[in-house]
């Protein structure tokens, strides 16, 4: 199998569309302007000796080894800072250059331990390589060092050694071994952008230093890899390497947390991985990682994941371990009884935005084939469905409409309720990098997210706005660019219905939509709305990227067609650099809602009581399906409480926790009698459950998953399923046992067929993704290559529609009980309700939710940071730890729902947007005291997990 290779060439590639050609070693050569030397000669198949030199990075030009003589010049420039020219004769392997090289590698090697048989990067080393490739042979100088090498020198203790840094969980830096190319500090600021390393003192005393001398885990470190990556030598090593050794195969799949989509190389040691290595031909990251993706694996591993599948009566028994026949059986039964009893429509089942397309297809069929109605629903709706419904009245097509590298092209980024440096980090990374190449930046969020102002970048306007308050603020963005005459007409008339403009455009044209009026409304400064609403309209090419500070409202539909209207305004749609992007939160919530996860919607976002749509699929399945929607988790919740909803089969997802209300989530699961949690862990939501079906991780299937960017990835098998059965496996199986003639022998057939019958998937198949890597939807005969950019001729829908967009306050009002205003958000540490963070040695930065309150509201309470506080809304009440900040403005409060023991949807109520029923967890009326310990609901709550979590010992045989 062997490991899969990268070539590096030493240098980025570049832009330019004009063509230079040279000559290398004898070898002719063309590549574009602009092209260095070092990956000119890479490209001709020949390797120049580099150390400072990865294309991850620009130029550098310090390590001296990349020397090259050049025809009709003087001295011996360095390759990699030099760029081609026409006609260049360029020499790399000459008397001279061999000897300058044998010299530099010299004073390397005599400040460097030459421990190599014993160092975690032996067989994986550059500075080891390229000691091969110069030819050494010998060091004039001696290896004794100066101030690198040892702890002691002639027994006496050598001051200016410095001991290694093991304080990051996941890597080690040594500096004895670091030769100062300054790769890792290149990394840390070109890539990723966050400027944590530097080079500290001078000549021989030159180290790398996170920080201001501090240890990595107390300095600004993301803990993204880059450094590690980048790293020639075992200075920066992977912790899993120094423990299992140097990897011997490795298999390019996706990564399995947020909704970027980041292409990895798994490195293995037989079945077991030894490290994730982002894959430069990754085209959503591009050879960048965060530290989710690149190091938070073990959860596959970790010692609470459930192999075997178990039953029980009641949810207060323990449980007790069953084979997969009896597991499968015996929920096949409970099924049928259900329905029998209650009815066809008595049960459901909920998809997950975790698995892949295949898995999630095949759920949705189930219900819809084998259950016989529509009770099919999806975490994806309690996040984006608003996204769905908003661009498809408008545009006609319900998912963004870039790809990522469009952020290359773009002259002014906007940011509306979304929080990428925490939930999408490495597209963060490149927006990052585009505004530090002059790209303007306006923020729409109500707190000061990291993004707003960091190293080398700082918004031109942050809006922090009452949370509530979207719809009217972006509403007075565009009342600006319309009574300012800034709007584009000629976009308009030719792509647009002019007099639908017409009449939106007197809408957002009233007094009670300007900036003066909403600025009050929403507290904000009336003139940086105004100020940012020009910055939009006349800064070049706009993209609007925004999350689930949109769409988790109230009115969150309301605000993804203002956001539509917008971007059709200012002409900001259908070419690289604009559009309207959507950052979903989860690896495969875009694919879940292809996938036909709705209870209204089939495959390809086309509605149940279309006649056409459902003759595909019931002269494929061979039944009648039903023409009316069925129920939304909500009222599936609301049905069992009412005594009619009994049965659920949940795959992947954990609503107990992620829903909002959760009393009242709890209350619907108790009143099913068969809830079947199909999952890695004995997650909250199992505390109600009759089965559990142990699932397997993204390293242990093979499938698809579709990002943000509408781009269907690759997922690959690495190792066998621990549990024994992939997740589409365990769906199929219980489809056979409820007497479905299934028979798919690879998730290859499941793609054929979502192909088949989806217009937009037609030509995807596993090996036409192998050939092209990755393709986004619609990707058929008409756009073969896929579409990476959406509306380019024309509108799906035909013409853009513009929708008035009138600001209806929530029903949720602060008053004097409930003066404060909760909204909720992530970590860049943690993912989701946590389930798999949680189990890895994450919870070094995030150990506990805590709540973000500001000092000014602090000190009317009486609390410090750290206090323990009670916060209590009209749902439920919880107690966590104040963390006092100016992040949040007054009259605010924040906090993360990672952590169960928290619960913060216990605070949330079930308000939810008027168009697809998404909660509104980002506006709750709340007030915060000071607690002496748990609310009366957490320690009930906790008593009941552990008493649901047991698990019966099978009884010695006699």
């Amino acid at each position: 199998m062997g490991l899969v290779q990268e070539i590096d060439y030493g240098t980025p590639a570049s832009t330019s569309e004009k063509q230079v050609t040279l000559t290398v070693d004898g070898f002719t050569v063309t590549v574009p302007e602009g092209t260095s030397i070092m990956r000119a000669s890479m490209e001709a198949g020949i390797a120049i000796p580099k150390l400072c030199a990865t294309d991850m990075v620009d130029a550098f030009g310090s390590c001296r080894l990349c020397l090259v003589e050049i025809d009709g010049r003087n001295g011996t420039p360095s390759s990699c800072t030099t760029p081609v020219a026409p006609g260049m004769v360029v020499h790399t392997q000459t008397g001279r250059l061999k000897d300058i090289r044998r010299g530099v590698m010299e004073l390397y090697i005599s400040d460097h331990p030459l421990d190599c048989l014993t160092c975690a990067a032996n067989g994986d080393c550059e500075l080891q390589t390229q000691a091969g490739v110069v030819g050494l042979r010998d060091v004039r100088y001696g290896y004794a060092g100066d101030n690198h090498v040892f702890k002691k020198n002639d027994g006496a203790e050598n001051f200016k050694w410095m001991a290694k840094d093991e304080s990051n969980p996941y890597f080690t830096y040594d500096p004895s071994k670091c030769i100062v190319c300054s790769r890792c500090v290149r990394a840390c600021e070109e890539v990723q952008g966050t400027f944590a390393l530097t080079i500290e003192g001078r000549g021989f005393e030159s180290r790398v230093s996170p920080g201001m001398h501090q240890l990595f885990i107390d300095s600004e470190c993301v803990s993204c890899g880059a450094c590690v990556q980048a790293c020639p030598t075992a200075t920066l090593s992977e912790k899993s390497v120094i423990k299992i050794g140097q990897p011997e195969h490795s298999v390019v799949t996706t990564c399995a947390y947020c909704g970027v989509g980041c292409s990895f190389k798994a490195e293995m040691r037989g079945d077991e991985l030894v490290r994730m290595v982002p894959y430069k031909d990754g085209k959503a990251n591009r050879g960048h990682s965060c530290v989710k993706g690149r190091f938070a694996y073990g959860y596959s591993t970790h010692k609470e994941r459930i192999l075997n599948p178990m039953i029980r009566e009641k949810v207060s028994d323990p449980w007790r371990e069953v084979s997969w026949q009896e597991a499968l059986t015996h929920t096949a039964n409970e099924f049928r009884r259900i329905q029998y009893q209650y009815g066809r429509t008595s049960i459901g089942g909920i998809t997950s935005s975790r698995c892949t397309n295949e898995e999630t297809y095949l759920v949705q069929k189930l219900i819809r084939q084998g259950f016989r109605n529509n009770n099919v629903d999806t975490c994806a709706r309690v996040c984006h469905s608003p996204t769905g419904y908003g661009l498809g009245q408008t545009f006609g097509t319900s998912a963004g409409t870039q790809d990522f590298d469009s952020i290359e092209q773009t002259d002014v980024v906007m940011i509306i309720g979304a929080n990428p440096t925490d939930a999408h980090p490495v597209f963060a990374s490149r927006i990052k990098k585009r505004l530090r190449r002059g790209a303007k930046l306006i923020v729409l969020d109500p707190r000061r997210t990291d993004i707003v102002r960091s190293a080398h970048i700082e918004a031109q306007h942050h809006l922090p706005l009452k949370p509530g308050t979207n719809v009217a603020v972006v509403t007075a963005l565009a009342h600006v660019i319309v009574t300012e005459g800034l709007f584009d007409e000629a976009f308009i008339r030719e792509r647009c219905d002019w007099d639908e403009f017409q009449d939106w455009a007197s809408f957002v044209a009233l007094p009670e939509n300007s900036p003066e009026v909403v600025g009050q409304l929403a507290n904000v400064d009336p003139e940086e709305i105004r100020s940012a609403a020009r910055l939009f309209a006349t800064g070049g090419n706009g993209a609007i990227y925004y999350g689930l500070g949109v769409t988790e409202h109230s009115q969150g539909s309301t605000t993804v067609i203002a956001i539509a209207n917008l971007a059709m305004a200012t002409g900001n749609i259908g070419r690289p650099g604009v559009g309207v992007n959507p950052l979903r939160g989860q690896n495969n919530v875009q694919g879940s809602c292809d996938m036909g996860s709705f209870p209204h919607e089939l495959p390809g976002y086309r509605h149940v009581s279309g006649d056409a749509v459902r003759d595909i699929y019931e002269s494929l399945w061979g039944v009648k399906l039903d023409d009316e929607p069925g129920l939304r988790i909500p009222n599936m919740l609301d049905a069992a409480v009412d005594g009619s909803f009994k049965g659920l089969y949940v795959q992947g997802e954990d609503i107990l926790q992620s829903d909002p209300d959760t009393k009242h989530v709890a209350a619907g699961l108790a009143a099913m009698e068969c809830v079947v949690v199909h999952d890695l862990f004995l997650n909250e939501t199992a505390n109600y459950a009759h089965v559990f079906l142990p699932g397997s991780t993204f390293l242990e299937k093979d499938g698809t998953f579709t990002n943000a960017e509408r781009r269907i990835n690759r997922v690959r098998k690495v190792m066998a399923p621990k549990n024994g059965l992939a997740d589409w496996e365990v769906t199929q199986k219980l489809a056979q046992a409820m007497g479905l003639a299934w028979n798919y022998q690879h998730p290859s057939e499941i793609i054929d067929e979502i192909a088949k019958t989806t217009p937009s998937f037609a030509k995807v198949s596993y090996d036409y993704l192998e050939k092209m890597g990755s393709v986004q939807w619609p990707c058929n005969e008409q756009a073969p290559e896929g579409t990476p950019i959406m509306h380019i001729s024309g509108f799906v829908r035909g013409k853009g529609k513009f929708i008035r967009t009138e600001y209806v306050a929530t029903d949720e009002r602060t008053g004097p009980r409930f003066p404060l205003l909760l909204t909720t958000g992530r970590i860049l540490s943690q993912y989701n309700v946590g389930a798999q963070t949680r189990r890895t040695d994450n919870v070094m930065w995030h150990s506990e939710d805590r709540l973000e309150i500001h000092p000014h509201d602090a000190e009317n309470r009486g609390l410090r940071d750290g206090d323990w506080v009670r916060l209590t809304s009209r749902s439920g009440e919880t107690t966590l730890r104040a963390l006092i900040t100016d992040k949040v403005s007054p009259g605010v409060v924040y906090t993360t729902f990672h952590h169960p023991d928290t619960q913060a949807n216990v605070i949330t109520t079930d308000f939810s947007d008027w168009a697809t029923n998404c909660p509104e967890y980002k506006v709750t009326a709340v007030q915060v005291g000071a607690s002496n310990g748990p609310s009366e609901w957490q320690r009930d709550y906790d008593e009941q997990a552990r008493n649901s979590r047991r698990i019966a010992t099978l009884e010695a045989a006699e």
